[in-house]
């Protein structure tokens, strides 16, 4: 999943500040529908302010602690092993207070059942 792509599912655009999108991960790339939890590398790239993001099971709720944080125009990178929603999906809220977008890159590692 790149953000810098065409738009799409798994593509743009980039993420706004304080908003929320959901990325499918089961019955994608060799993951079955089975999976519960994803290990991942999360990549943020081009953003235009402070901020952090928070990755987390679809349909959950909004944990406490970050993913990754990053400032204006780094690129930085974090791993993660996340539950998925219910339908084999992460949702990803952006905790930006200003500046408009940042590039998100999610690579899938591995899944438990």
């Amino acid at each position: 999943m790149d953000t810098r792509g065409p738009t799409g599912t798994f593509g743009g655009p980039a993420l706004a500040a304080q908003s929320i999108r959901t990325f499918p991960i089961a019955g994608q790339c060799g993951i079955p529908l089975s999976a519960k939890v994803a290990s991942i590398n999360v990549t943020v790239t081009e953003s235009t302010a402070f901020g952090d993001l928070r990755v987390y099971p679809a349909g959950g709720a909004l944990p406490f602690v970050s993913t990754i944080n990053y400032g204006p125009g780094q690129t930085r990178a974090n791993n993660a092993i996340v539950p998925l929603g219910p339908a084999g999906d992460l949702a990803v809220r952006v905790d930006q207070a200003s500046g408009t977008t940042v590039h998100l890159i999610i690579d899938t590692n591995g899944y438990f059942q």
